[in-house]
């Protein structure tokens, strides 16, 4: 009543001649149902009505409390007479919410919420008032997050949070026909936050509570909003947009499956017993004693699993496939000692198979897993890469790979993607150590006849600065690349030793913490023996992460290289919480072939999780397109040497959620992803009108059918002969025929 009072004051003897306007400012919550039942919902309608609707309703719809209130409240409640109502009704010039500020964000009295779960969505709030109160003009008069109060100037979490309500008031605004006509940050400074003091922070500008002048600072969010205002919103920046054109000859497009589905169940052609079918009583198979037939060799055609894992692959039309080899199972006992040679025909069979399909095989010796890191029990059981003697049992394993399997492969990977968060130092010593040696047998011993390539394929996620004003935060971001990806780049392809950041780090840690990082040293031989033991660089990328200095969620906060972790909650995230950063491949591109010049760099897995129940497969389509054309802007604009790109993964059997190809009831079947990354082969990236024609002579002169007869010379000489003898027969033929005719005339 006394704003309703104030309202017509103004109406009456003040809006003629101040030409303003005048309304109530109310907060609110947003709330979801528990489960979506219609129980549930309603709730959800109550909740709101509670809280908002018990001003909003009488001033915005018909002057009297929402029904929901009236039922629950009974006498408790007031009641307005008919005059008050209508006084009361349309007193508002506009809807003024504050959101955040004091009733979000867990502030909220728990018996309002009706036991549903709160939300930070303001986007879905807004549509719920355009909705419920007539599509009012709105006005945000507060809207915020907060941090820890020990956060100072690089507030990177405030900074995400006023990202993400400032882009739900704009999705509102274009998608959702909001009418809402301005935007206010709560807070200008940090304050006293009522019952929670200081131990929280809202304001953009820092203030030093414990000094005497109290001086105001800006933040980092200040920055932030200052640019925000200046664009007027978020417009697409120029570099983010998609680009058309394709990549070279010969590139490679592959897919990766860790582990190839193994089924050496023996064909019943290889049975050499003898059986009778019992037809009048059990009707089985019944095998004769003492009768056997005569034994044939193995063949690949034995094994039924290999054919339809080639036959998938043929029809997403990739180039390159590329798969580990389980070490543990091909030695079981670490050395030569035993080997499984019904396995290792295996992979010899579907390394050849293959080719015979002008599918490259792309093999990788040894790929950690959770068990025993893939190794054999015997290493695993002795400190696995922390011991020494692994290295050597690495070499060894190794040239049993070359030899056995270097016929077919041509395209070797030593180590697939070393998890560093796993790895000890001095585990990565030796890993390094072993990759070095088995890189420098293959060239001295193998490479001459077989032919081929060798390299690492290192796990790089790209990293950067949650701050992106924070000289700090970019220092901490340079910290974590070197430690995430330069701990072994650096001596294969750098200088053949550890970056000098991690060293510098380690030393400084050493001298105030009671641990001891020891990160070893090599020799100078080892360092000439490690440096450039490469080929290219194959690196496997998934996401991108952001960091800070300064500490904000001790559950994300690295005490050992005093980084916080940050998530940006406008990225796009899988249902893993991956987030969806395709720029961050680009910027690692970039940094690989500025920190160690024009290798050529392979990214040997590229992919995303999803949820199974999605039909469409739209989360896995977006990120294979926007991921791709990022790889083709760091080969077109920036120059960088980039081979090959491989979708991780093959199918969901062995794979879960990662596949390009569901598996269900025994059943393959293509995913929209798939057949999307297969148009993308077929046009070699994106080409646009414009866009030159590559004509590519390797590709001109393949086929599928020159290799089908280059493989079955045999067979080919063996048709010709036949061939050649039938042709001379019906030569004879034909002559005695005539001269016999010619004697009788």
């Amino acid at each position: 009543q006394a704003h309703a009072k104030v309202w017509h004051l103004y109406n009456d003897h003040f809006r003629p001649t101040q030409r303003g306007k005048v309304s109530i400012a109310l907060s609110s919550h947003w709330i979801k149902p528990q489960r979506m039942t219609e129980k549930n919902i309603k709730e959800c309608q109550k909740s709101l009505d509670f809280v908002l609707g018990w001003f909003a309703k009488p001033i915005f719809i018909d002057g009297d409390y929402p029904e929901s209130m009236r039922s629950n409240l009974s006498s408790l409640l007031p009641e307005f007479s008919e005059v008050e109502k209508k006084y009361i009704k349309g007193t508002a010039d506009f809807f003024a919410l504050s959101f955040g500020a004091t009733l979000s964000f867990q502030l909220l009295d728990s018996h309002m919420k009706f036991q549903q779960l709160e939300s930070i969505s303001l986007r879905q709030l807004l549509y719920w008032i355009s909705s419920e109160y007539n599509n009012p003009q709105i006005f945000i008069v507060e809207n915020s997050w907060f941090v820890s109060g020990s956060t100072k100037r690089d507030d990177a979490k405030y900074i995400y949070y006023l990202k993400k309500f400032i882009m739900e008031t704009l999705k509102a605004i274009r998608y959702d026909g909001v009418n809402v006509f301005g935007y206010t940050v709560w807070s200008l400074l940090d304050g006293f936050e009522w019952h929670r003091g200081y131990s929280i922070r809202r304001g953009l500008f820092y203030v030093d509570f414990q000094s005497h002048d109290k001086k105001l600072m800006p933040k980092s969010s200040v920055l932030f909003y200052q640019k925000l205002i200046e664009k007027n919103g978020f417009p697409p920046l120029p570099e983010n947009q998609p680009i058309e054109g394709i990549f070279p000859c010969g590139f490679a497009w592959g897919i990766v499956d860790n582990y190839i589905q193994v089924d050496t169940t023996p064909t019943q052609f290889l049975d050499s017993n003898v059986y009778v079918w019992d037809v009048h009583q059990t009707k089985k198979l019944i095998k004769v004693d003492g009768v056997f037939t005569s034994k044939r060799k193995h063949h690949c055609v034995d094994f039924a699993a290999i054919r339809l894992q080639i036959s998938l692959l043929q029809e997403m039309r990739v180039t390159h496939f590329h798969f580990s080899l389980k070490w543990s199972l091909i030695f079981p006992l670490g050395n030569l000692s035993l080997i499984n040679h019904t396995l290792v025909h295996y992979y010899q069979c579907f390394a050849s198979e293959l080719l015979r399909v002008n599918i490259t095989p792309v093999v990788a010796l040894w790929q950690p897993m959770a068990e025993n890191q893939e190794l054999p029990v015997s290493l695993a059981k002795y400190g696995a890469w922390e011991n020494p003697e692994t290295v050597q049992a690495f070499v060894e394993y190794a040239r049993f790979c070359f030899t056995s399997f270097g016929d077919h492969v041509k395209f070797w990977i030593t180590m697939n993607e070393p998890s560093v968060k796993n790895l000890t130092y001095t585990a990565g010593h030796n890993l390094l150590k072993a990759h070095a040696k088995a890189w420098h047998l293959y060239d001295k011993e193998f490479r001459r006849s077989q032919k081929g390539k060798i390299s690492i394929a290192l796990q790089a996620d790209w990293v950067e600065p949650a701050c992106p004003f924070s000289r700090n935060d970019q220092e901490v971001a340079d910290r974590i690349l070197e430690f995430d990806i330069g701990w072994l780049a650096e001596p294969i392809f750098g200088n053949g030793d550890y970056p000098q950041v991690m060293r510098a780090w380690l030393h400084r840690r050493n001298s105030v913490d009671l641990y001891n990082f020891h990160l070893p040293y090599f020799s100078e031989d080892e360092k000439k023996l490690i440096q450039g033991s490469c080929d290219f660089f194959a690196l496997s990328h998934y996401t991108t992460t952001l960091v800070g200095w300064e500490k904000e969620d001790a559950l994300k906060y690295d005490h050992y290289l005093e980084v916080q972790m940050i998530n940006d909650i406008t990225w796009l995230h899988s249902p893993n919480r991956a987030a969806v950063v395709p720029w961050g491949l680009r910027k690692l591109l970039k940094w690989v072939k500025s920190k160690y010049g024009d290798v050529p760099i392979y990214v040997m897995a590229n992919g995303i999780d999803d949820d199974q129940n999605m039909v469409h497969d739209k989360l896995r389509v977006y990120y294979i397109q926007n991921y791709i054309n990022e790889a083709l802007k760091a080969y077109t604009l920036d120059n960088v040497n980039l081979q090959g790109y491989f979708v991780y993964s093959f199918n969901d059997k062995t794979a879960p959620k990662y596949g390009l190809y569901s598996y269900v009831a025994n059943q393959y079947e293509p995913k929209p992803s798939m057949k999307h990354y297969r148009e993308i082969i077929d046009s070699n990236g994106f080409p646009g009108p414009e866009t030159p024609e590559l004509l590519c002579p390797d590709e001109i002169a393949s086929c599928p059918e020159c290799h089908f007869f280059r493989t079955r010379k045999s067979l080919l000489a063996f048709i010709s002969f036949i061939f050649v003898a039938f042709i001379v027969t019906i030569f004879f033929i034909t002559y005695y025929s005539k001269r016999v005719e010619r004697r009788y005339k």
